[in-house]
C-alpha cells in the first residue's frame, strides 16, 4: 500500500506525523506569561491567566496544517484487496477503487471515503453483508454492490449501516441481487441519494427483503433512488423528521409501508405495478404530496390510523383502488386526482373529521365505496368534481346546483350481490336509484358533497386517460 500522500501545489508531499511531539511542543509556547490584564474595556478581557502569543499561533497552524494534510488517498487496484486497504487507512482518507471485480466483506469502522472510479463491482460470494458500516461519517460512491446473502433473520444486506454510524452518505451505487439493499438502523442524518436497488427476483416476495430500510432513524434524506423486485421498496419503522424525495418503487409488494413514524415529507415519488402503492400505517404529522401512484394491483395510496396530515395534489389512477382510508381522522386532502381505479375511494372504520376539497374524481367504476353508520360531508369549501354528477349548473357560476351523493340503495346492491351489474342499465334499476333518491328512508350513509364541481380542477388530467383498472 501506498503511504499517506497528497497533492499541494501540484508537488506530491509524503509526511510522517507524530502528533503527540506536536502537543509537547506547544505546551512552553501556551504557557507563556499573558502580557494583558483579566479585564481590559476593549474586549480583552475573555482571555484570561494565559494566553497563546504569536509564535504559539503559527505553530497551532502548522500543527493543524499538518493533520489536514495527513488525510490521505489509498488506490486499490484490480486483484488488491478493499479490506486490506480500509484497514490501513487512518480516519478521514479516501479509498478510492478502481474499476474492476473484486470478492469481498468490507467492514468500515472508521470515518472514511469509500470511492469508486469507473463503477468497480464489489460481491459478497452469497454470503452475510457485502458492506458493514460501524463509525460515523462514513461516505460510499460509485460501485455496483452485488450479492448478498439470503439469511432474513441476520438480514443480510448490500450495506448494513450499524447503530450509531450517523450522517453516513450512500450515494450514486447500483445494488443488484441483495437480500436488503440498504438497512439502516437507529442513525441519524443519513444521506441515501440516487441508488439503483434490485433484489434477489428469483425469490418469492415473501423471502425478499427490502430495498431500504429504516429503523429507528432521525432526519434521513431518501432522495432519487430506483427500487424494484424487493418485498417493500422503502419501510420505515420508527423513523422521524425525514424526507423522501423522487424515489421510483415498482414491481414490489408495497411501494412504501410506513409504521408508527411521524413528522415525515413523502413527495415527488412514483409507485407503480406493484400490490401497493403508499401504505401510510400508524402515523401522524405526514405531508405526502406531488407523487404518483398507478397500475397498483391493490391501492395507490393506503391511509390507515393517519392523523393530523396533509395529503395534496397527487396523482392517483388506474390501481383496484385509488385511496383506501381506514381510521383517518383530522386530515386534509386536496388537489389530488383520482382517476380510472376501480374503486376511487373505499373509506370506513370511523373516517371522519377530515377536510376533503378540491379533488378530481373521474371515471372511477365506484366513485366511493363508503362504510359507515351516516353521512359524511366532504367539499365544504370549494367542493370537488365528480365525472358521475347528473345535477346542472343554471346560474352557469361552474357548482352545481344539486348536491352529490357518493352511493344509494343501488350501490350498495351493488357491492352486496356484484351480478347485478348486468343490469345497471336496465329500466327497473335506473327506476329504484330514481325512487331511492325521492325517499330519503331508502337513502344509505353516503359521502355527500353540497358544492359539486361542474369542471375538473386540473386542467390536464386527460393526459392520464392511458391507464385504466377494468
Amino acid at each position: 500500500m501506498p503511504p499517506h500522500s497528497w497533492n499541494v501545489a501540484d508537488c506530491a508531499i509524503v509526511v510522517s506525523v507524530d502528533h503527540q511531539f506536536f502537543v509537547d511542543s506547544l505546551r512552553p509556547v501556551i504557557d507563556s506569561k499573558n502580557d494583558f490584564p483579566d479585564s481590559q474595556s476593549d474586549g480583552r478581557s475573555a482571555f484570561r491567566g494565559r494566553v497563546i502569543g504569536l509564535p504559539g499561533l503559527l505553530a497551532i497552524a502548522l500543527f493543524l496544517a499538518t493533520l489536514y494534510a495527513a488525510a490521505a488517498e489509498w488506490t486499490v487496484h484490480p486483484g488488491e484487496s478493499i479490506s486490506a486497504a480500509v484497514q490501513a487507512a487512518a480516519a478521514g482518507d479516501t479509498v478510492q477503487v478502481e474499476r474492476g471485480a473484486y470478492i469481498d466483506h468490507v467492514l468500515i469502522d472508521k470515518p472514511l471515503r469509500l470511492q469508486g472510479v469507473n463503477r468497480p463491482t464489489l460481491s459478497g460470494d452469497n454470503q452475510g453483508d457485502v458492506i458493514r458500516i460501524k463509525s460515523p461519517d462514513v461516505v460510499t460512491d460509485g460501485f455496483i454492490i452485488r450479492d448478498s446473502g439470503d439469511n432474513l433473520t441476520e438480514q443480510n444486506a448490500g450495506i448494513y449501516v450499524e447503530p450509531g454510524s450517523h450522517r453516513a452518505i450512500i450515494r450514486n451505487n447500483d445494488f443488484a441481487y441483495t437480500l436488503f439493499g440498504l438497512w439502516l438502523e437507529k442513525a441519524n442524518d443519513l444521506e441515501i441519494t440516487n441508488n439503483l436497488i434490485t433484489g434477489k427476483r428469483d425469490l418469492a416476495s415473501a423471502q425478499r427483503g427490502n430495498g431500504i430500510q429504516l429503523y429507528n432513524c432521525y432526519r434521513a434524506k431518501i432522495i432519487g433512488n430506483n427500487v424494484s423486485f424487493v418485498r417493500d421498496g422503502i419501510y420505515v419503522d420508527v423513523s422521524f423528521n425525514s424526507l423522501f424525495r423522487a424515489n421510483k418503487m415498482h414491481h414490489v409488494r408495497y411501494g412504501t409501508h410506513y409504521m408508527n413514524s411521524h413528522d415525515n415529507i413523502w413527495e415527488d415519488n412514483d409507485t407503480y405495478k406493484n400490490r401497493g402503492g403508499l401504505a401510510l400505517m400508524e402515523v401522524r404529522r405526514q405531508i405526502v404530496r406531488n407523487n404518483r401512484a398507478w397500475d397498483n394491483s391493490d391501492h395507490g395510496i393506503m391511509l390507515r390510523t393517519i392523523q393530523d396530515s396533509v395529503v395534496e395534489n397527487n396523482i392517483v389512477v388506474g390501481n383496484s383502488k385509488g385511496f383506501f382510508i381506514y381510521d383517518a381522522e383530522y386530515n386534509t386532502l386536496k388537489n389530488n386526482l383520482v382517476m380510472g381505479n376501480r374503486i376511487g375511494v373505499h373509506l370506513w372504520a370511523g373516517s371522519i373529521h377530515n377536510d376533503v376539497d378540491s379533488n378530481d374524481f373521474i371515471h372511477n367504476r365506484d366513485q366511493i365505496r363508503y362504510v359507515a353508520t351516516r353521512s359524511e360531508e366532504w367539499g365544504k369549501e370549494r367542493g370537488n368534481y365528480w365525472s358521475n354528477y347528473v345535477g346542472w349548473d343554471a346560474n352557469g357560476d361552474g357548482v352545481g346546483d344539486t348536491r352529490y351523493e357518493a352511493n344509494d340503495v343501488v350501490d350498495r346492491l351493488n357491492w352486496k350481490y356484484p351480478l347485478v351489474k348486468l343490469l345497471l342499465n336496465s329500466p327497473a334499476v335506473q327506476s329504484l336509484r330514481l325512487i331511492a333518491r325521492q325517499f330519503p328512508l331508502l337513502r344509505g350513509p353516503s359521502v355527500v358533497d353540497k358544492h359539486p364541481r361542474i369542471h375538473p380542477f386540473r386542467p390536464n388530467w386527460s393526459d392520464w386517460l392511458g391507464i385504466q383498472r377494468d
